[in-house]
């Protein structure tokens, strides 16, 4: 049974800083691209960041130079630096596994205050 649960989520002031983690558990982790996305109210969820399982990371442009993300093969557990953080960075960001398979974790809030 495939389970990611997110962690690290909370209230803070534009311009702070949040860690969030993603522990997975039931998948080979170290094969799995590992990724974030969020999605405010009302909108769609959008791809925020993807750490792959060859190493590299990739960042959406609303993200870049703010955000970093990274993972610990030995834990499990994927994470997302967010610094310099912004009022419409306000959203549930989600942990997504994917191999053959893609895997949702069920999100952690992030809410922002201006």
């Amino acid at each position: 049974q495939v389970k990611l649960v997110e962690s690290g989520g909370g209230l803070v002031q534009a311009g702070g800083s949040l860690r969030l983690a993603c522990a997975a558990s039931g998948i080979i982790f170290s094969i799995n691209n590992m990724s974030w996305y969020r999605q405010a109210p009302g909108t769609q969820r959008e791809w925020v960041a993807t750490s792959t399982s060859g190493g590299s990371t990739n960042y959406a442009d609303s993200v870049k130079g703010r955000f970093t993300i990274s993972r610990d093969n030995t834990k499990n557990t994927v994470y997302l630096q967010m610094n310099s953080l912004k009022p419409e960075d306000t959203a549930v960001y989600y942990c997504h596994a994917f191999f053959r398979y893609g895997y949702w974790g069920q999100g952690t809030q992030v809410t922002v205050s201006s």
